[in-house]
């Protein structure tokens, strides 16, 4: 079982100045204690209520902050759990994945998803379409990048976007390209985009255990369907752990056997008081080497 981080929040004590040192400390500690991947979010509001903030609280843009993770780490994966369609076009977006794979020497992952957070789109005056045309848009992203990773240059004529002369120059160091990720549960669509184009899925814990391995039954009959081997889809799991307050160290290892039990392979989690550090710490001496 591989172990990420998440890092949702960037709300530290001492404000804005120690976001750059603080991100340092937390890459370079959780690189070093073992973990697989490093994940931030694609959010310019902070989720309400995630660990008790406000959608005012601090928010960094996802793909500059890898950018500087990349220069930070040398192993740990990096990607956006998950990139929204609706925020960049998608022939800018391949140039970014494609730049964070190169400078971070072939770590990069494209996660990606249909967004939700329609209340940040339209403080940002972000056009915010109905759910059929960002899956619309979604399978669009999906098609241009499996087209563009397929050569060194493509037309792509999409449902919503095109492409008519798009490069992959420089290509990407990624073997045969950077692993496709795509979060959600949605059994019609989503699921079925997995077993179609993607490398990964992410399903987070919070729907439950039931739902967890409904939405892995989902996936393996899309797989059947398509002739895809479901053993070659990767399993994530997204969770949150609180080892200062609710969780122990005995707790979080149970909780991994039990996604390996259902076929998981990549556990992800959060942490609300990552930022003292010790939590990773822990993670390094306690759970890491129990799960591997």
């Amino acid at each position: 079982m591989q172990i990420g981080l998440q890092i949702p929040s960037f709300k530290y004590p001492g404000g804005t100045a120690v976001i750059r040192p603080k991100l340092k400390e937390i890459a370079t500690t959780a690189e070093a204690a073992g973990f697989h991947s490093l994940w931030v979010m694609d959010h310019y509001y902070q989720i309400k209520g995630l660990f008790g903030e406000a959608y005012t609280d601090p928010m960094l843009e996802s793909y500059t902050t890898l950018g500087y993770l990349a220069g930070l780490t040398e192993k740990a994966f990096l990607g956006v759990l998950v990139t929204g369609v609706i925020y960049r076009h998608p022939s800018v977006l391949m140039k970014m994945v494609n730049t964070l794979d190169i400078l971070s020497g072939g770590r990069a992952y494209l996660g990606i998803g249909a967004a939700w957070y329609e209340d940040e789109a339209k403080g940002f005056g972000i056009p915010y379409p109905s759910t059929s045309e960002r899956f619309e848009q979604l399978e669009d992203n999906l098609k241009l990048a499996k087209a563009l990773w397929a050569s060194d240059e493509t037309a792509f004529e999409g449902q919503h976007f095109s492409a008519p002369a798009i490069t992959n120059n420089p290509r990407p160091l990624s073997t045969p390209h950077p692993r496709i990720m795509i979060g959600g549960t949605g059994p019609k669509k989503t699921l079925r985009m997995v077993a179609q184009y993607a490398d990964a899925c992410n399903i987070g814990d919070w729907v439950g255990k039931e739902n967890m391995q409904k939405a892995l039954d989902n996936l393996k009959a899309h797989c059947d369907d398509l002739g895809r081997d479901y053993d070659t889809v990767e399993k994530t799991s997204l969770g949150t752990v609180n080892l200062s307050e609710k969780d122990t160290v005995e707790g979080v290892i149970n909780r991994i056997e039990e996604l390996s039990a259902m076929g998981f392979t990549h556990a992800i989690f959060n942490m609300p008081d990552v930022y003292k550090i010790t939590p990773l710490e822990t993670f390094a001496k306690e759970i890491i080497p129990a799960v591997a």
